[in-house]
């Protein structure tokens, strides 16, 4: 983890939210996972407003939720029966939906707002950890099913205004999302691939170096990267970062670097 300077409200947080609810069962294989969240929380004014853009939600266009009481999406099947009786029972936000749909509406990027959806794991896994008491009003953001890099880092732009009002901004994905290699045999080849992307990944979003026009075109051109379609088979747990960087538009202050399930990942925070 590299140091930074004093967190200001309004954060910007791309973080990973692990396998499933393991990280609410108690597995292990998350522990480092968990500390490393908890531990960023502490470092955070408490947001007026959190919203949060899933991996776990596809749409034909950015779409908001604007309902007062999402109830939770278990978007996972096979785990034991308490995974499907999680609670976060946290309000939602009409009213900062309703800004979200018209700053993207001013950048000229058709939105749309629904009133029904409820909250997916990729919301409530790590809410639940970084606030158990779910008393911060939340809404949720949908990535757009074309996948396409650059459009995301544009939500991101158009979404800036939010930090002035302290909204804690979570981009929840992996930077590591190949299902299979995480339960394969862990191999040199396989481990040296997994390490490459994440020099890459780091050295792109820290790196005080690189201009902002770089740091984007890399970002747009992810797929150019070491064993990046090794790391990410289909991007959708990558794209939050996307938009983060987009509300961000500068170096990540501080980079978190863990192993989860047998593999190396990043979390950033601006």
């Amino acid at each position: 983890m590299n140091s930074g300077s004093n967190i200001l409200p309004g954060s910007v947080l791309y973080l990973f939210h692990g396998g499933g609810p393991l990280p609410l069962l108690g597995d292990k294989g998350h522990q480092n996972m968990i500390n490393i969240i908890r531990e960023v929380t502490r470092t955070l004014a408490k947001p007026t407003a959190i919203l949060v853009i899933s991996a776990h939600w596809e749409e034909s266009k950015p779409t908001i939720t604007s309902g007062t009481s999402p109830s939770l999406i278990y978007d996972y099947y096979g785990f034991p029966k308490e995974s499907y009786e999680i609670e976060y029972p946290a309000p939602g936000a009409p009213e900062l939906a309703n800004k979200i749909f018209n700053l993207l509406g001013r950048a000229g990027i058709e939105a749309k707002l629904d009133g029904q959806r409820g909250f997916d794991h990729g919301l409530f896994v790590p809410l639940k950890l970084m606030y158990p008491e779910a008393n911060i009003p939340c809404v949720q953001l949908s990535l757009v099913d074309s996948l396409q890099p650059e459009e995301h880092i544009q939500i991101g732009k158009a979404l800036a205004d939010l930090r002035k009002d302290n909204v804690l901004i979570i981009g929840s994905g992996f930077s590591f999302h190949n299902l299979k290699e995480f339960f394969a045999p862990s191999t040199k080849e396989a481990r040296a691939m997994n390490e490459s992307f994440e020099q890459w990944l780091i050295d792109t979003c820290s790196n005080n170096l690189l201009t902002e026009e770089e740091r984007e075109q890399r970002l747009i051109n992810w797929d150019n990267a070491p064993a990046a379609r090794y790391c990410h088979p289909r991007e959708e747990h990558l794209l939050p970062l996307h938009v983060c960087y987009g509300v961000a538009r500068t170096a990540a202050k501080k980079v978190f670097e863990i192993e989860v399930m047998g593999k190396m990942a990043s979390a950033y925070l601006w």
